[in-house]
């Protein structure tokens, strides 16, 4: 990856330059048989809709403080990231009353209430599909987010040193991220070629570089399994093979 890199959306502009048709995030969920796979020009074009999202009809701005109370999932990874294109502050695990805007799960709806800006749920279903019917006081992801631009632009340019993650209750600039998620990349081995199959949450530090930040920082791919726990006994052996899994985190 390009050494010049000091954001997140840094090291996603230089993985699409790099290779866009390689895959990024590859995920299961074995409690429905889900799997989906994103190569990295498929999970730019999400994270962009996104982003337009979040800029333009939720009106987000650098420095927005959003709670972010989805599971390990594809969509949460484009999340992590579009938030970091904008500006935004990604909060894991703080009260949702103290942000600016708030992004929940189906299983997080009621707290999710308590934050007095914009609210947007997410179904969490197979290929990304809406709510069969959409929850109070919520925009639904899956009805807002196809429309927007394939392309994002900020209004305003993210400062490598503002805040970009809150998780373990620390706060992390946009270039101490990057930085911490190089560190991991080099303590694992991981290289352009990596592939890390993961089972871990999103809820701490270390679930999210296993599940993100480090395989992008070092121009690898991820394996984001959840609900690993329901696979057979063999399960993990085959699909370590199946999917070239390198590292297990």
């Amino acid at each position: 990856m390009n050494a010049t890199d000091r954001t997140p959306a840094d090291l996603l502009r230089s993985a699409l330059a790099a290779d866009p048709g390689r895959p990024l995030v590859t995920f299961y969920d074995d409690a429905t048989g889900e799997r989906v796979e994103l190569s990295v020009a498929t999970f730019a074009n999400w994270v962009a809709k996104t982003a337009n999202l979040l800029q333009g009809d939720l009106g987000a701005e650098p420095g927005d403080r959003l709670a972010l109370m989805l599971p390990a999932h594809w969509q949460s990874a484009v999340w992590l990231l579009a938030c970091a294109s904008v500006g935004v502050v990604a909060e894991i695990g703080e009260d949702p009353a103290g942000a600016d805007l708030v992004v929940s799960g189906p299983d997080t709806l009621e707290p999710a209430l308590a934050c007095g800006g914009e609210r947007v749920a997410l179904a969490l279903r197979p290929l990304g599909g809406r709510f069969p019917q959409p929850p109070a006081g919520f925009a639904d992801y899956a009805v807002e987010v196809p429309g927007q631009g394939d392309r994002f632009a900020p209004f305003v340019p993210v400062d490598p040193e503002g805040p970009a993650l809150v998780v373990d209750g620390a706060e992390l600039t946009q270039v101490e991220l990057v930085a911490r998620a190089r560190e991991d990349a080099a303590k694992l081995g991981l290289g352009e070629d990596a592939r890390v199959l993961t089972g871990l949450g999103y809820d701490t530090w270390e679930g999210l570089s296993a599940g993100l930040y480090a395989a992008l920082a070092s121009g690898g791919s991820v394996v984001l399994c959840r609900n690993l726990d329901r696979l057979p006994a063999d399960g993990l052996d085959r699909r370590s093979e199946s999917e070239r899994v390198t590292h297990t985190v």
